[in-house]
């Protein structure tokens, strides 16, 4: 196998710029790899060969990068334009003689949750993936294809680009595994937040709206590919043959994993909100009641005090026994509703 020249390579392919990286090629000849890292001109010159299945990958090309590349696959201009768009939503369509599939893998990078665009265009001897920008890993599905002996061949397991398919499908829903999980620990970690002893109030908000934002970008991308993948197993569509069937059926019981993961994790952030709003009115009535008891208990020396220094004559005016007696009086109120409010855990 010949080295593949990296995307950070400037001068890999010169004059074949395509997008912000060198674009990434691969051919495949009765199920073993041909040519790797071939200029995007020589795309013809392949697939005139029979038993040949090319890759190709395009990082953010430009809108007049892919007309060469629709050309020779015969691509419909609608999903050219779909596929250099940015913010399309997750989908497939079914063109004659191609699929055009937009997904997303999402990657936890802090608090942040970024989503990489990847489309994909599928026909019977090509698979052209673009990515929107250069950090969706492609070494990764790279790997994953070599790391694949039983799927690489193809073979009798069916068309090659079917099974170029599944690596990807499969790369993109693990990331949005990776990412359900990421989001559930932070869910783990904003409830302990929540029950501590100091409660901190800005970072708790600070955190449960990162967390609400960032699980509804992952609910949005990740809940349409279970439609995705039914879709892609319909025999009517004859890409994924009877010995694929088991691989795909594997990436759509995980596509549903990470929809169930999201719908709970969206119960569990919304609990957690309600628990913390209770939490603060409970709170908040435990401070009213030491308030209300201290103001009651500061009430009666000020109505006693008040009472004996009116200006008319009232017993043990002028005298030290009514002194006392104004004073134990004070003393015997306020330290009875001190006992009172205690006993009732008012205090």
């Amino acid at each position: 196998m010949s080295a593949h020249p990296s995307e950070t390579d400037p001068d890999a392919h010169p004059g074949n710029r395509i997008g912000v990286r060198p674009p990434r090629t691969r051919a495949w000849r009765d199920g073993a790899v041909a040519a790797e890292g071939f200029p995007v001109a020589d795309l013809g010159d392949l697939l005139a060969g029979p038993g040949t299945v090319v890759w190709v990958d395009l990082c953010a090309p430009d809108p007049e990068d892919l007309p060469p590349v629709a050309e020779e696959l015969g691509l419909d201009p609608v999903a050219v334009e779909d596929a250099v768009s940015s913010q399309e939503r997750t989908k497939l369509d079914r063109y004659a003689g191609y699929l055009f599939l937009n997904v997303y893998a999402p990657r936890i990078d802090g608090a942040r949750l970024e989503l990489h665009e990847v489309s994909a265009f599928v026909t019977e001897r090509a698979l052209v993936t673009v990515r929107q920008d250069p950090e969706f890993d492609v070494d990764a599905l790279i790997r994953r294809w070599d790391d694949g002996p039983d799927l690489a061949g193809g073979g009798p397991r069916g068309p090659l680009p079917a099974v170029l398919l599944h690596g990807l499908l499969d790369l993109v829903v693990d990331r949005q595994m990776d990412a359900a999980q990421a989001l559930d620990d932070e869910a783990d970690e904003l409830e302990d937040l929540i029950f501590a002893d100091d409660r901190p109030v800005r970072e708790i908000q600070h955190r449960s709206f990162l967390l609400r934002k960032n699980l509804m970008a992952l609910r949005r991308v990740a809940l349409p590919m279970r439609e995705v993948l039914t879709t892609l197993m319909h025999r009517d569509l004859r890409l994924v043959t009877e010995p694929m069937l088991p691989y795909f059926q594997d990436v759509h019981d995980h596509a549903l994993r990470v929809g169930e993961w999201t719908d709970g994790l969206r119960d569990l952030v919304a609990n957690l909100l309600d628990t913390r709003i209770a939490l603060q009115g409970n709170r908040l009535n435990e401070v009213m009641k030491k308030v209300t008891s201290w103001a009651a208990i500061i009430a009666v020396p000020t109505a006693i005090t008040g009472f004996y220094g009116q200006n008319v004559p009232y017993p043990g005016a002028e005298r030290m026994w009514g002194f006392y007696t104004s004073t134990a009086l004070l003393v015997v109120f306020g330290v009875g509703l001190y006992a009172l409010f205690r006993w009732r855990d008012w205090l």
